[in-house]
């Protein structure tokens, strides 16, 4: 298992490039309340809510995505894992087109959440390096939480922003989709899906 989360927690690190932090300024949202937002896939419908109190930097940037509709069109093109236990990667896959300037990370030691069944985390290289990829887990990874007791190293972890409160049966279906053999560079040949699955629309729950 500790092998096993290594390499999910190498293979994340190739994700969104390395830039100077920039916060987006932040969407109006509700002082005290989750934010509920529907990924219309072609797989069928997820329903995330972001939690914007408690990763105000981070659910403002997936916010500010959605509402400026630039998610629509892109895709889940990643699945790692097997079964109930991975996570699938999607978003702006670092289009220029599409991403907004990098965002300050958001340890998990700060906001108080974790990489459980569900939740969605930010893609990125170093910390700081976050753009418009997310990525789902499936099952529990505590690996890829902050770890400030070990010494040395990237020790950030990954920023969780939101949990997926309907449609984690899709989310298990584009785990499960088939890879393609030859796609993919480095740690992710072998991962990239043979048929992404798109997402047709990101918005709002009124």
């Amino acid at each position: 298992m500790i092998r096993q989360l290594a390499l999910l927690l190498a293979t994340l690190l190739t994700l969104s490039p390395v830039a100077a932090q920039t916060e987006p300024a932040a969407p109006p949202v509700p002082a005290s309340h989750d934010v509920r937002v529907a990924l219309d896939t072609s797989a069928g419908p997820i329903i995330v809510s972001v939690h914007v109190d408690k990763a105000p930097v981070t659910a403002a940037n997936f916010l500010k995505y959605v509402d400026q509709k630039r998610f629509d069109g892109t895709a889940f093109y990643r699945g790692v894992g097997a079964a109930d236990y991975g996570f699938v990667q999607g978003g702006a896959q670092n289009d220029p087109k599409r991403i907004l300037p990098p965002i300050k990370h958001e340890p998990t030691t700060q906001t108080g959440l974790t990489h459980d069944d569900g939740a969605l985390s930010m893609a990125r290289y170093a910390p700081g390096s976050a753009t418009g990829d997310f990525f789902i887990v499936l099952g529990k990874m505590p690996g890829m939480d902050a770890q400030p007791q070990q010494a040395g190293g990237d020790n950030q972890g990954f920023a969780v922003f939101a949990h997926v409160v309907e449609g984690l049966d899709v989310v298990k279906a584009i785990l499960a989709a088939p890879k393609s053999a030859t796609a993919g560079e480095g740690v992710m040949k072998g991962q990239m899906l043979e048929a992404p699955i798109r997402i047709v629309t990101a918005r709002r729950v009124p």
